[in-house]
Order: C-alpha cells, then structure tokens, then sequence
C-alpha cells in the first residue's frame, strides 16, 4: 500500500468514525427534545384541569393561564437571542430545562401541601414559557451546530415529525393520568420530562461558539436591531417570516374557535372533540414525513409554495363541516391544514439556519419567533371577537379567507420564481 493510499483510508476512516460521532450526537439531542415535548404535551392537559376540577377557575382565570406561556415571547422574544449567544449554549439549555423542571414540580409539591393557588399556576405557566422561549431559541441554534448542513432538512423533519407524534399521544396519555392520578400529580411526568432531557442534553458536546472576530458588538438595543434588520432586509427570509407570522394568525384563531366550534356547532360528544383535534397531529406527521421528498423533487421554493397553497385550501374546509358524518370533513380539512403548515415550518426554518451568519443565527431564530409567534394571541383574540358578533362558523370564514394572505405573500416576493430559496 502506498503512502498515499494509507493516507487516503485513514482519512477516510476519520470521517466515517466523525460521521458516526455525529450522527449518536444527534439521537442523544432528538431523545431530549422527544422526551421533553411528550411532557409539555401531559401538562397541555393537566394544568387547565387543575385549574377547573381543584381550584374551580372560571374561563377566564383559565385564559389567564393558557396567556401566560404566550406572554413570554413578546417579554423576552428579542433579547432571548442575544441571551443565547452570549452564554455557553449547551449549559444554557440545561439550565433552562433544571427552571422548568423545578416550576411544574411546585404544582404538585403545593397540591400536597394544601397551599395550591390559582397565582401559583399563572407563575408557572410565565416561568416555563420565559425559559421555553431561551430553549426554543438555542434549540433551533444548537441543531445546526451538531449536524451537517446537507442533512439539515432531513433532520429537521424528523425533528418536526416527532413532535406531531406527542401532539397525537401526549393528550391521550395526559387524560389516562389526570384520571387515575388526579391532576396535579400528573404533572410529575412532565418535571421528570425536563430532568431527563437535561441529563441526556449534558452529554452533548458543547456548541461551537462563533470566532472572536466576528462577535456582535454594542449593546443589547444594537444586537437586536441588527438581527431584526437582517430578518426584515432579507430578500427570501423577511418574506418567509410574513408568511410564518400569517400562518400563526390563523393557528391562533383555531386554538379559540375549533373546542366551540365542535362541541356547539356540530355537537360532537367529548370523546369525538379529542380524536378530530388530534388530526391536527397526523396531518403534521404526514407533513413532516413528505418534506424531504417533497424538497428533492420541487426544490425548498416549490415546496414552500404548494404547502402554502394546500393549507389554504384545507383551511376552506373546516367551516364547510356539518354534524354526524360531517364532521369528517372537519378532520380531513384540520390534516390538511396542519401538513401545509409543517412542510412550512420546516423549509423556511432549515433556509434560515443555513444561510444565516453563525454570529447572527440566535438573534434572527429570536426576531422570528417574535414576530410570527406573537400573532398567535391576537389571532385568537380577534377569532375569539368575530365568533361573539358573526358566530363560530362565519368566524372560521373569515380565518380561512385570512389564510389567502400566506401563498399571496409568496406569490408577491420573488420567491414565487425561485426553485431553491438561496
């Protein structure tokens, strides 16, 4: 063997044994995040249940609570990011995961007590979505950091479709635990959730830092406006988080008018309402599970184009539903609906981390979810607004009519030529 030749499989065998390094790296981080989403998804349940069944909250205490997680994003949505890059990420992470760990375990511990409050709820409800909005954004930072660019729309996918999977189980199995062990106890699975995730998350190599070099300068106020300018400056980026923002509006005002809209519109049984909500969570999986084909064979451009364009569609449907039989209609539209919008999420969310600056990547993920996640609750308040004077399903009209803004905004960009988002 020449010594080229031995040179040539030594490197060779480094890659393979980097390559497998990576790839155990990333199952370690998936498990954490699977693992920590099957939690949130038990407590989604559990926490308005404590509310209504132990403290006999009214609607409105119980909105007070579902409002304090969204509350969060337009508190620390924008410093999130420049929190995130200037503190190691994985420790940060960690951490993050120990703050809500530690919160929903005090529900529990209270109800044990006796001293259980409705103020306790909403503190933790606020303390687990401020540290969930410092997760999510070193989370979306910390994937790019641990897998191959090229691998990133894969990954992003799977990563996608295992949290529609805890959407569809984590509800059913939060119901078989707020029933045999009571409300407040059920939340122990979600505390031992985050210990588990961070323990799995110390285990990952710690993210590579941007270089010294290239390090934001300024203050707070001039980090966050150069993130915010990039996304708004961006010819592909600014256009995709209008779409995002759009899309957000319209899940929002389903959140408020889909429990009403079946219960006292069609007149579905309880156990009917969870099984159509829960096709949200198949479509998503669908969705999630199509992407990278879908990607391969019309490019990211064309992708995002016909999901837009196909959750619309879906979204006309939902209003169109009837009782009996009709519901289905409902659940067929809800799939729909649910797979454009994660096709979506992904393409537009694995574009940004791959044509974003390492430096900058935290406080454009933090910009984002900012402005598109804050349209979450004005979607529902102005869903919520149009039921009280037009009804539940004219309100559901004007949501699918509102959902025509995402494909225009496409279609109005010069995205609407593009093959491959570059």
């Amino acid at each position: 063997m020449t010594t080229e030749t031995a040179a040539s499989v030594r490197n060779e065998v480094r890659g393979e044994a980097r390559h497998g390094d990576r790839v155990g790296v990333f199952w370690r981080y998936w498990s954490a995040s699977t693992v920590s989403q099957l939690g949130d998804e038990v407590t989604r349940v559990a926490l308005p249940l404590v509310a209504v069944v132990a403290l006999h909250a009214t609607a409105l205490q119980v909105a007070l609570i579902t409002g304090a997680g969204y509350l969060a994003w337009l508190l620390i949505g924008l410093p999130a990011g420049v929190l995130v890059h200037r503190l190691p990420l994985r420790g940060t992470q960690v951490a993050m995961d120990l703050i809500r760990g530690a919160a929903v375990a005090s529900v529990p511990l209270a109800a044990a007590l006796g001293v259980l409050g409705l103020p306790q709820l909403v503190v933790v409800a606020l303390l687990v979505g401020l540290a969930s909005v410092v997760f999510d954004v070193g989370n979306a930072t910390f994937l790019p950091s641990i897998v191959a660019k090229e691998e990133l729309t894969v990954r992003n996918s799977l990563m996608s479709g295992s949290a529609a999977t805890t959407q569809l189980a984590g509800p059913s199995l939060g119901g078989v635990l707020v029933q045999f062990l009571g409300g407040a106890a059920s939340m122990l699975l979600d505390a031992v959730s985050y210990l588990l995730s961070a323990a799995l998350l110390r285990t990952l190599p710690a993210a590579k830092q941007p270089p010294a070099e290239r390090a934001p300068a300024g203050g707070v106020r001039e980090q966050i406006r150069e993130g915010w300018r990039f996304v708004t400056q961006h010819p592909v980026i600014g256009p995709c988080v209008a779409v995002a923002t759009a899309v957000n509006f319209v899940c929002g005002g389903l959140m408020t008018l889909t429990p009403v809209f079946l219960v006292r519109t069609l007149g579905a049984p309880a156990a009917a309402v969870g099984a159509l909500m829960a096709t949200g969570g198949l479509g998503s999986l669908l969705g999630a599970a199509a992407t990278p084909r879908l990607v391969a064979r019309t490019g990211s451009g064309g992708a995002l184009r016909r999901a837009a364009l196909t959750a619309t569609a879906f979204a006309f449907l939902l209003p169109a539903a009837g009782p009996g039989w009709g519901t289905l209609l409902f659940a067929f539209g809800n799939a729909g609906f649910s797979a454009g919008v994660v096709v979506t999420s992904i393409v537009t969310r694995t574009h940004r981390q791959t044509h974003t600056p390492p430096e900058l990547l935290p406080r454009v993920m933090a910009t984002v979810r900012f402005v598109s996640w804050g349209a979450i609750p004005v979607g529902a308040l102005a869903a919520g607004a149009a039921s009280a004077v037009w009804g539940t399903r004219t309100a559901l009209v004007l949501l699918a009519v509102s959902s025509v803004a995402s494909p225009s905004i496409l279609l109005a960009s010069r995205i609407r030529r593009m093959r491959e988002l570059a």
